[in-house]
């Protein structure tokens, strides 16, 4: 089937190719508008939240965080967590990212609100990567992932 025949937009959605000689599986790339937005679920297969944003890493172009919305109504009381990215695993049937953690985690761990982001430059971030935390800072009170 030629490329100008695909309807690219429905055929990458969960970043698999499933034709030709060597298909996209497993999924090795996708956008960061796939990504964004995508449902979070924790290891009992309960809602979590929805990625609200990714953090990249510069120096080597990974995605060292993804930013999930938890909690609150409407838009009201929502909580954000940095969450590294290599604690997610994709479920590309359901185009969804699971944590190998409980609800309770994140209804317990330090977060921020919408209006006001971690600053993302700071080098205390650099030197504890392995927690949550880290990337909010040294004072939320974080504990290790």
């Amino acid at each position: 089937m030629k490329v100008l025949d695909k309807d690219l937009e429905v055929e990458n959605q969960t970043g698999e190719n499933h034709t030709g000689k060597r298909p996209n599986t497993p999924v090795r790339f996708l956008t960061a508008t796939t990504i964004i937005g995508d449902k979070v679920y924790d290891k009992h297969d309960q809602s979590i939240g929805d990625v609200k944003d990714i953090m990249l890493n510069l120096e080597d172009g990974t995605i060292e965080y993804v930013v999930i919305e938890f909690g609150g109504f409407l838009g009201i009381g929502e909580k954000f967590f940095a969450v590294p990215f290599k604690a997610l695993q994709l479920d590309t049937d359901r185009h969804a990212f699971i944590l190998d953690q409980t609800r309770d985690v994140l209804e317990n761990a330090p977060g921020f609100d919408k209006d006001h982001w971690p600053e993302t430059n700071s080098h205390a971030m650099r030197s504890s990567s392995t927690y949550w935390g880290g990337f909010m800072g040294p004072n939320t009170g974080s504990v290790p992932y």
